[in-house]
């Protein structure tokens, strides 16, 4: 394995092989029932992408790329999806002159201590970006803006990984959300 960071890479590159390790840890034919309850051909599983070196730096090189523009204070996410992305993203931020704080959301209100269903940065008042890891269709990372909303944050993007086309778009769309996906489901479909 080389290391990402010693090279300069153009963006392009950095996708390719991204795509490649994607392909070989993350992509799965099969019958299988996807989180939404759609039952599915074809499956995404972006732990093994999400928790291995490489494809943990280039996962969070290729997102902080894609938020260059994007007016954000932190980077969080519904868990389990998003966890294994927010660190990476919020350790490599200052790299990009500018410093995400991470934060995710609890599927359900923590029964203890602080009883928090947002945990980690304070969001209250700040402008954030919800990262997610496959987006079908969208109902969960809708839930984790509905959570960040109510925590008093304001959701400026939905950022997934691996969108897989089966309404996600449209559903934030309808929720005044703007979503963006690093690589869309037909991509490796038709490779």
């Amino acid at each position: 394995m080389h290391d990402i960071m010693d090279q300069p890479k153009r963006p392009h590159e950095l996708r390719n092989r991204l795509f490649d390790i994607l392909k070989q840890r993350a992509f799965r034919r099969g019958r299988i029932v996807l989180a939404s309850g759609k039952e599915s051909d074809y499956y995404f599983d972006m732990k093994p992408a999400m928790l291995d070196p490489e494809g943990a730096a280039l996962l969070a090189e290729l997102i902080l790329q894609e938020l260059q523009e994007v007016k954000a204070d932190c980077v969080g996410g519904i868990e389990m999806g998003a966890v294994p992305l927010i660190a990476p993203v919020a350790m490599r931020s200052p790299d990009f002159g500018r410093y995400l704080s991470g934060f995710f959301v609890r599927k359900t209100v923590k029964d203890h201590g602080t009883k928090k269903r947002v945990d980690g940065a304070d969001i209250t008042g700040r402008p954030v970006v919800i990262l997610e890891d496959v987006t079908t269709t969208g109902g969960s990372s809708l839930d984790a803006v509905t959570a960040v909303r109510d925590a008093g944050a304001t959701v400026v993007l939905v950022l997934s990984i691996l969108d897989r086309g089966e309404g996600a778009a449209e559903l934030y769309a309808k929720a005044g959300v703007p979503f963006k996906s690093l690589f869309r489901a037909e991509e490796f479909l038709n490779s």
